[in-house]
């Protein structure tokens, strides 16, 4: 972590001293006059008439560190951005609403984005101008940062009128960008009866495999990101059918991950992307959710293929985030930074010599599998990755494949050890509502997959931290949490999210109350969130003042889109709770979208996994009975996307799938599929023949 050293703490603070936000912290003591966001610098810029410049990022970022050491730390700088504008730092993780409308802007002038995000706005808070990264001094073909904000100092004192007319018209465009969904042109939409459902999975299939790279895995070119949601479908069309390029190309893409940099072979974690086509490097920083979607994917996986490999990068990945993110309490930190000591990924990489000192004997083996060498693998030190399978390395070393794999992780035992000496990245510390249920639906997969009371319980207790710490009012809830205070409101993405831990709590306890939780959620958020004319939610509530638009994301990106997480959590509930209008919900948005999912999977490859599920059919599976338990982990062990699954001892009025069914036997277990339900079975085995004969592989 780059931070401003002894003097300049003494010497500088600002407004910042009195936020929670790491992020916002770490420029706590620039010399930039930073404000917040919030009605005081949005005031101030009106009664003054001046430009307003908000510097978005994120603690882990390294090009935001790169930025503040280069420009925010610098005095002469920090008095041009004084005098001249009001300044307003925000970290995109609490305010990735603000996020999402200033990107949207910066992409539209620059066709570009990324973070640090520095845009102008008028003092009404419209944007005018904007870019990312800029450096001391005019380089890589940008501007320096002086030379940008004179010009902006310039221009607003001579051409005001001129820039305010700007900023209406791109307020406008971003406002008209938004409107997708108010109209339809005749043959926009392609209903599911028109086509057969192996039909429109294949063009989703076909399409994906346009941008898969068979060789390293993943899609597209460097940098490449995880892109799980690509990796969920191509699972998904393997299971319905029994395309095995598909399963192939899954599998070589988590399995490149894996053995690649991306991964910490010695701690555990994914890192957010590689910055090379081998996911060999990758920029260091660890989110939460991305170790949320990697466990979700390898839940996937290892139902599919009980591989062991599998379970084994579940359980590294788990231990990972239990160490290193979760709080006393239950609650997940949201990221490790990148950088240590000043230095990008120095806590994560090795010089050979080092590794042979505390390795001895064992080193020559161990440097060979991970490609550790003199020369290094990167900028002179090395990142460890795996480039051979352990079966064919181990061949070459004339060695047993347990030999091997005992004496890599007695020495991956030592390397940790010696890791932990040394200085850590630094640890963002807030807990976002949204990422913490990811994660607690990756850990519900996790216990389901590996049938482990361990993960249910540390589920179910991550659970129970958010509601007794992000509750606002009745159902009402805050996105972020830190030092023991709630901020800021809820925004779609904490809602969606949080419906579907609730829907997979519910699926590994049975306990009814995540269900009607979940309904009352749901609820709120039709009522809150809801865009009558197209069926699609804003990212905002409707009682949220301090956005100039309410944004409605529907792309599939680093996270699940709120919209395509709550489509499937209405599809689901309205089975369950028998409410037929929440289908025709969720119906509507799916359909709207039909297009562009079947010719852009990789950025609707969520919606692309929910439509295909929709259209081969949901599996209403309830399991009964004194015995139920014991027959509902049995069967949660099997890959079932297309399923619905309550489970319970005794019959519920508000739960319409419960009524008329047995509970006197050990076990019954029902199924009902295409309006049609089946007699009644007593084990999780005769199901899955069920299932088999019904084309469910």
């Amino acid at each position: 972590m780059n931070m401003p050293d002894t003097s300049t703490l003494n010497k500088f603070s600002n407004r910042l001293i009195n936020e929670s936000s790491p992020y916002l912290l770490q420029h706590a003591h620039n010399p930039v006059d930073w404000h917040p966001w919030g009605d005081e610098a949005l005031e101030k810029a009106k009664s003054e008439n001046k430009v307003i410049l908000i510097s978005i990022g994120y603690s882990a970022c390294h090009w935001c560190h790169v930025m503040e050491k280069e420009s925010f730390e610098n005095e002469a700088v920090a008095k041009i951005m004084n005098e001249n504008f009001i300044n307003i730092k925000i970290d995109r993780e609490e305010r990735p609403d603000l996020d999402h409308i200033y990107m949207d802007a910066v992409q539209a002038m620059t066709g570009s984005g990324g973070w640090p995000l520095n845009v102008f706005l008028t003092p009404e808070a419209k944007p005018f101008y904007g870019g990312t990264y800029f450096p001391p001094v005019k380089a890589y073909n940008r501007s320096s940062w002086t030379d940008v904000l004179n010009a902006i100092k310039l221009a607003w004192n001579e051409r005001q009128d001129e820039i305010s007319a700007q900023a209406e018209n791109l307020t406008g465009h971003l406002q008209k960008s938004n409107g997708f969904g108010q109209t339809k042109k005749e043959g926009d939409q392609i209903f599911r009866e028109e086509l057969p459902a192996a039909e429109q999975g294949d063009t989703i299939f076909r399409n994906i495999m346009k941008t898969a790279d068979t060789v390293w895995g993943g899609f597209g070119n460097a940098p490449k990101f995880p892109q799980t949601f690509t990796i969920k479908y191509l699972l998904q069309h393997y299971h319905f059918t029994g395309n095995n390029e598909a399963l192939q190309q899954a599998r070589l893409s988590i399995d490149k991950m894996l053995e690649g940099g991306i991964y910490d072979h010695v701690g555990g974690g994914l890192a957010r992307y590689s910055t090379d086509n081998e996911w060999l490097a990758p920029h260091f920083e660890k989110m939460l959710y991305d170790n949320a979607l990697l466990i979700n994917i390898l839940c996937d996986a290892f139902q599919i293929t009980k591989d062991e490999y599998y379970e084994k990068a579940i359980r590294k990945t788990i231990a990972f985030v239990e160490k290193e993110l979760m709080n006393e309490e239950g609650g997940f930190y949201a990221a490790l930074d990148a950088d240590s000591e000043g230095e990008e990924g120095k806590y994560y990489v090795w010089d050979k010599k080092e590794a042979d000192e505390l390795l001895g004997i064992d080193a020559g083996v161990f440097c060979d599998f991970f490609n550790i060498s003199e020369s290094g693998n990167w900028e002179g030190k090395n990142i460890l990755r795996i480039l051979k399978k352990p079966v064919l390395f181990a061949g070459e070393k004339n060695m047993k494949i347990d030999e091997l794999g005992s004496k890599i992780n007695d020495c991956l035992g030592i390397l940790l050890s010696k890791r932990n000496t040394r200085i850590k990245p630094l640890l963002d510390d807030k807990i976002l509502l949204g990422w913490n249920a990811l994660m607690i639906t990756a850990i519900c997969k996790a216990s389901a997959a590996l049938n482990d009371d361990g993960y249910r319980k540390m589920a179910e207790r991550s659970f129970d931290f958010l509601i007794n710490n992000f509750k606002k009012e009745g159902v009402e809830l805050y996105h972020t949490y830190k030092n023991k205070v709630a901020r800021y409101p809820a925004f779609l993405d904490d809602y969606a999210y949080l419906i579907q831990a609730c829907i997979c709590l519910q699926e590994i306890t049975s306990s009814r109350s995540y269900l009607i939780y979940a309904k009352q959620l749901s609820a709120y958020v039709i009522e809150n969130f809801a865009e009558e004319e197209t069926g699609y939610f804003y990212f905002t509530g409707k009682s949220q003042a301090d956005v100039i638009i309410r944004k409605k994301e529907v792309y599939d990106g680093a996270v699940p889109s709120g919209n395509s997480t709550m489509a499937e959590n209405l599809f689901y509930l309205a089975v369950i709770f028998d409410k037929k209008e929440w289908y025709d919900m969720g119906n509507k948005m799916q359909d709207s979208l039909h297009t562009a999912i079947v010719n852009y999977p990789t950025s609707f490859a969520n919606w692309a996994s929910l439509m295909m599920k929709q259209l081969y059919g949901i599996n209403e599976i309830v399991i009964t009975g004194k015995a139920y338990k014991e027959t509902r982990d049995l069967v949660l062990e099997h890959y079932m996307p297309d399923k619905i699954l309550q489970c319970d001892s005794a019959e519920a009025a508000e739960f319409p799938l419960l009524k008329g069914k047995d509970y006197n036997s050990d076990a019954s277990v029902y199924l009902c599929k295409n309006y049609q339900c089946l007699p009644a079975c007593n084990t999780a085995a005769e199901l899955i023949l069920l299932l088999k004969d019904l084309g469910n592989k």
